[in-house]
């Protein structure tokens, strides 16, 4: 396969399309050339959990989960040109998943192993619902294509439609236990859930209402759909789809894992502390703050400005230790923080998560009181998650004990009156329950309040004391990040024509040096 084409193609929209001759001169006497449909998901599942950590050190900047020490292009909502930071997702559906998503598919499309089928179409919805809502417009109809050297992008409608059709073909799938539908056969490869076909039902579910409630300024948003796939979804903490790190080599590490390194110098953002430590909520300080951010020396919970340069007026006593819980790299294997341990299990959709979106549907539609039971469930599950991270690989700090929990869920200022429920509440729990893991999805909330929108029914911001830098990179032209580029090796050295094509009102398209500010599809009325 030429190298043009390669670093360009991506995941194909056709269970069986695709030119497969080209292959045959690469028989291998030494391997099996025919792989069993269930040993392609292991590194399908690493990746549909890590690509999120690898995009997450950049879209955290956008989010401002976390900052960088110094600032950066991603601190001031810009992007690094000519490389492929911001662009591992990208990789992972169109490189990662691709040809061997369809193959496994294929096989387990004629092998009647329904389960695994369901699994495949999940992946291929998964992929599409992350990389357009990084990316916006993205490949899909002619991803794959053995024919072509460039390709043409497809609108962002086009896109999410694409996922609905691929989800509800997973869950008709998924319904089935005839054919060679076998827990034991699916589990082998399957990591998140070992092989229980009802879990990956859940997930498909869960997936659908994360869709559907990215719709919230279409006309077309239905709270009603969001509602009843949320409660079609998980149950519980324990249909959490976590994938676990044995942490014994660097590539079965947990990417976020202190030995790995990758978090070294950035730090906590004023932002999320100030949502924790009773700045932004009437002086409730939240019990998970100490589990899940780390102190400054001195002990006390700080966040850095994103309109300082470095650390500001801090001292050192008073710079914000690393996610990890250092001052600097530490050691290999030293134990880590809440999602910032090497052997801490990765979420790639939680319970917690999709109560918020439950929530926010109900809230929309006028049912503030299941508005307001789905708002404490996501409260109370994720505090429970949190304790589960700390008992994972000795974690330092003690668990969020009941009576910690009763008095914070009793707080007025936290869990108000469904009457006096706001619209601020819920996404800024929401935010808290995503920290540190659901970087797309977090991003895609504050996306579709323009970062700074005012909550009628609070008078404040959305998410409260969320400030844009002062100081924007400079090709944003004043303008803030709606999207990030699409991967600069596939696209822009290989596919100028497809991204110069890409209707966004400026003759150059994708090509623009503000491209990444043109704002998506899904978030305009």
């Amino acid at each position: 396969m030429r190298t043009a084409r390669l670093v360009a193609l991506a995941g194909s929209l056709t269970l069986f399309g695709g030119c497969k001759d080209f292959l045959d001169v690469n028989t291998n006497p030494n391997a099996p050339e025919t792989v069993a449909a269930n040993l392609y998901l292991p590194p399908m599942l690493h990746w549909m959990v890590s690509g999120s950590q690898w995009d997450g050190r950049f879209i955290s900047r956008y989010t401002q989960m976390l900052r960088a020490n110094s600032h950066t292009n991603w601190d001031r909502m810009g992007y690094d040109p000519g490389s492929d930071n911001g662009g591992q997702i990208w990789r992972d559906v169109y490189w990662s998943f691709g040809q061997n998503l369809i193959d496994m598919m294929d096989i387990a499309a004629r092998e009647e192993r329904w389960d695994v089928l369901g699994v495949g179409y999940i992946l291929k919805a998964w992929g599409w619902h992350q990389a357009t809502a990084i990316h916006g417009e993205i490949i899909v109809k002619e991803a794959i294509d053995q024919t072509k050297f460039s390709f043409n992008y497809d609108t962002q409608e086009y896109a999410y439609q694409e996922v609905q059709r691929l989800l509800d073909s997973a869950i008709v799938y998924l319904g089935r236990t005839d054919g060679a539908v076998d827990a034991a056969y699916l589990g082998r490869g399957d990591k998140i859930y070992n092989g229980d076909r009802v879990k990956w039902l859940k997930f498909a579910h869960g997936l659908m209402a994360l869709n559907l409630g990215h719709y919230t300024n279409k006309a077309s948003y239905a709270p009603a759909a969001v509602i009843s796939h949320v409660d079609q979804s998980l149950a519980s903490n324990a249909d959490n789809a976590l994938l676990s790190y044995p942490g014994t080599v660097n590539d079965d590490r947990n990417f976020q894992g202190r030995t790995r390194g990758n978090f070294v110098s950035v730090r906590q953002t004023q932002f999320t502390v100030e949502l924790m430590d009773g700045t932004q909520f009437g002086g409730a300080v939240d019990p998970r703050m100490t589990r899940m951010l780390s102190p400054s020396p001195d002990g006390q919970y700080r966040g850095l400005d994103p309109n300082t340069s470095g650390f500001g007026g801090f001292s050192t006593a008073q710079i914000p230790n690393n996610p990890y819980g250092y001052p600097g790299s530490a050691g290999v294997d030293s134990v880590g923080r809440y999602l910032f341990d090497d052997k801490a299990s990765h979420p790639a959709m939680t319970y917690s998560q999709l109560q918020f979106v439950k929530a926010e549907a109900a809230y929309r539609a006028g049912d503030r009181a299941t508005a307001l039971t789905a708002y404490v469930n996501g409260i109370s599950f994720h505090i429970d998650f949190v304790n589960a991270k700390i008992a994972e690989g000795g974690q330092k700090g003690p668990p969020i004990d009941a009576a910690e929990k009763a008095a914070f869920l009793a707080n007025p200022e936290i869990v108000p009156a469904a009457a006096a429920l706001t619209m601020t509440h819920i996404m800024s729990q929401k935010f808290i329950a995503q920290w540190a893991w659901g970087y797309i999805e977090a991003w895609m909330d504050e996306r579709r309040f323009h970062y700074t929108d005012i909550d009628p029914a609070s008078g404040r911001q959305v998410f409260p004391g969320y400030a844009p830098p002062n100081v924007l990179h400079v090709h944003n032209a004043g303008k803030y990040v709606y999207r990030i580029r699409p991967r600069y090796n596939s696209e822009y050295v290989w596919n100028r024509d497809g991204l110069r094509a890409i209707q966004t009102g400026n003759p150059e398209g994708g090509l623009a040096d503000d491209y990444h500010t043109v704002p998506m599809w899904i978030i305009q009325p």
